[in-house]
């Protein structure tokens, strides 16, 4: 059982940066992989970056590599996504996800695999 919670998002103009967190209740958190994912208006949910249980490992989407950040502090339960260089086409609502297997989280068609969800946080990015 877990429930996440995101939180983060707003208005931010073009190149500018913005750090997503989301927080997870339940005593197993450091037992589950995590993904962030996002879903523009009119499009599919796609996946976007992943980190293993321990954190020592990190997957990206090729749109979002080497601008984005994940990382997890799993002492607070919580995952954050740092977003840097952001561009109109990053506007999206951004999901936190959870799941027991890392493959899955980027295994296509998204999001066949994550176990839980959040509601997510809306990021919108400016021209």
């Amino acid at each position: 059982q877990m429930q996440l919670v995101e939180s983060g998002g707003g208005l931010v103009q073009a190149g500018g940066s913005l750090r997503l967190s989301c927080v997870a209740s339940g005593r197993t958190f450091s037992s589950y992989h995590m993904g962030w994912f996002r879903q523009a208006p009119g499009k599919q949910r796609e996946f976007v970056a992943a980190i293993n249980w321990s954190g020592d490992s990190t997957y990206y989407a090729a749109s979002v590599k080497d601008r984005f950040t994940i990382s997890r502090d799993n002492t607070k339960n919580t995952v954050y996504l740092q977003m840097n260089s952001l561009k109109p086409e990053d506007t999206a609502v951004y999901y936190c996800g959870a799941d027991k297997s890392y493959n899955d989280l980027w295994r296509e068609p998204c999001c066949y695999g994550v176990d839980y969800w959040g509601k997510g946080t809306l990021v919108t990015v400016s021209s």
